[in-house]
């Protein structure tokens, strides 16, 4: 059975797991609240470590990434998700942040949107990079994202929530997940709940970390090399943009802009000694495959491109754009040979080799694209997107085992990718491997939060090893009695 039929369900139960999650996050702080001890002090600079630990929010970012993966439609995508989660890593490395990235979500939405949650998840809409004109303009929000997670805005809100009665925080806890989901309305209701007082201070207080992140955002940009004024530019975009829409942009919901906040950032910009700053060439290309990916008709997309180029032969991002229009449209040697011009541009990367890679699977060209990837392996061992086109060549090629065993090393690399387990879950299948379709299949579903899910494969598994391997039917029994206990603490909570 694929498992394409149960991602709908998974979908439809979505809302209800992001309802339970809030719950049981509230009983938790509730509890954190009755247990701390007056005399207990806080990491110096940091009164929200006494409610909130980090290790706490990484729980909770870890069941917020399963309700994200339950209840979002994600990018699977695997040149995407390289580019978005590289360019957020290097950024993180120029910020204030001190902790490790959990993970890296691309959610596949045209709306502008990003999000930060507790315990180092980003999420990223696709609408983002349709938004943002360059790489400075996207990296502005991204780095503002990168303020929230390093001052720790999370916990320090519910720090100052702490006196507030329980419905109070639990309302302003729903319209943060809520709102991080992208339900702009369903937020402005949770907020709607809390009391006017509470609600106004709330608000005073975004603000005041909206400025906060901004402060800090830019200072990043400038460590980073970008353009300072990438965030100027990128707010009165939006300001220009949602002037007269009725409902602005998620983004602008969870991220109040005022004219307070353009200012400064223009203001800030002014005061760096200006040079010119150069946009990136693999930004415009992954812009480009946002615009394709939800492009309608190829047809149309050609005559733009071919439009661009008229304008201007040297533009390599609108080359990238008429070679992917061409594929979609069943017109492959012309797109591989405008593919070939991307790829003479820089021979050595791997976003580039990935691209015509892909271009080539999708022409049925099999060996020329194995014979590509795998050279491109042997320089860069284990790197994801050429792993995962690399399986799924072999598994067009027939060669299932084969790509079998790519894909389990991207599940130990990756483990948090629900992509490669239900890859893994679909290339099992098709290599007669029925135990590795279960294992593969529970990993799947308990990335969705669907614990009752993952045991049942589990269960399946145990009962096909149970007379010839007995160490993998002790660790499938541990794995299962670890899911049971999980699902019980749910119920208690």
């Amino acid at each position: 059975m694929r498992l394409s039929a149960n991602r709908n369900n998974i979908y439809q139960r979505g809302l209800a797991n992001f309802a339970m999650a809030v719950l049981c996050f509230q009983l938790t702080v509730q509890t954190s609240i009755a247990q701390a001890s007056p005399n207990q002090l806080p990491s110096l600079g940091d009164s929200s470590s006494s409610l909130i630990s980090p290790q706490l929010e990484r729980r909770i970012g870890e069941s917020f990434l399963k309700q994200i993966n339950a209840s979002l439609p994600t990018v699977s995508d695997p040149l995407m998700k390289h580019y978005v989660s590289g360019q957020l890593i290097n950024l993180a490395q120029h910020s204030e942040l001190r902790d490790a990235i959990m993970s890296v979500v691309v959610i596949d939405n045209p709306e502008l949107n990003a999000f930060a949650a507790p315990g180092g998840v980003v999420g990223v809409n696709l609408g983002l990079l349709l938004s943002a004109q360059d790489v400075h303009e996207y990296s502005s929000v991204i780095a503002h994202e990168l303020a929230h997670l390093s001052q720790r805005h999370f916990a320090r809100g519910i720090e100052e929530q702490r006196s507030q009665t329980l419905p109070t925080l639990a309302a302003l806890i729903a319209a943060l997940v809520i709102g991080a989901a992208g339900g702009g309305d369903a937020a402005i209701a949770a907020l709607s709940t809390a009391q006017a007082a509470s609600a106004a201070n709330q608000l005073r207080y975004s603000r005041d970390r909206e400025q906060e992140a901004d402060r800090i955002g830019f200072n990043t940009l400038i460590r980073a090399g970008h353009d300072p004024a990438g965030m100027s530019r990128m707010f009165e975009r939006m300001q220009q943009a949602y002037r007269f829409t009725r409902k602005p942009p998620e983004f602008l919901l969870t991220h109040p802009l005022s004219e307070t906040r353009i200012t400064d950032a223009r203001n800030q910009a002014m005061s760096i000694e200006r040079q010119e700053y150069s946009d990136s060439l693999d930004y415009q290309l992954m812009r480009i495959r946002a615009v394709v990916h939800f492009q309608k008709n190829p047809k149309q997309g050609i005559k733009e491109y071919q439009r661009r180029l008229k304008d201007n032969p040297h533009d390599a991002a609108a080359n990238y754009g008429l070679a992917l229009s061409l594929s979609r449209d069943g017109q492959h040697d012309e797109a591989l040979r405008r593919a070939e011009q991307l790829l003479n541009v820089n021979p050595q990367s791997i976003l580039y080799n990935s691209a015509y890679a892909e271009l080539l699977i999708d022409a049925e060209r099999n060996q020329q694209a194995q014979a590509l990837l795998q050279q491109q392996l042997v320089l860069n061992p284990g790197n994801a997107p050429l792993s995962m086109l690399y399986a799924r060549v072999l598994n067009q090629d027939g060669q299932h085992a084969k790509a079998e065993t790519i894909l389990e090393q991207q599940s130990q690399a990756r483990p948090n990718d629900v992509d490669v387990w239900y890859q893994l879950a679909e290339t099992a299948g098709l290599a007669g491997n029925i135990t590795g379709v279960h294992l593969a299949r529970a990993d799947y579903f308990y990335l969705h939060g669907a614990y009752h899910r993952a045991i049942q494969h589990l269960e399946y598994a145990q009962r096909l090893v149970r007379r010839n391997n007995p160490q993998m039917q002790a660790k499938l029994s541990q794995r299962i009695q670890d899911l049971r206990t999980a699902i019980r603490m749910q119920q208690q909570s």
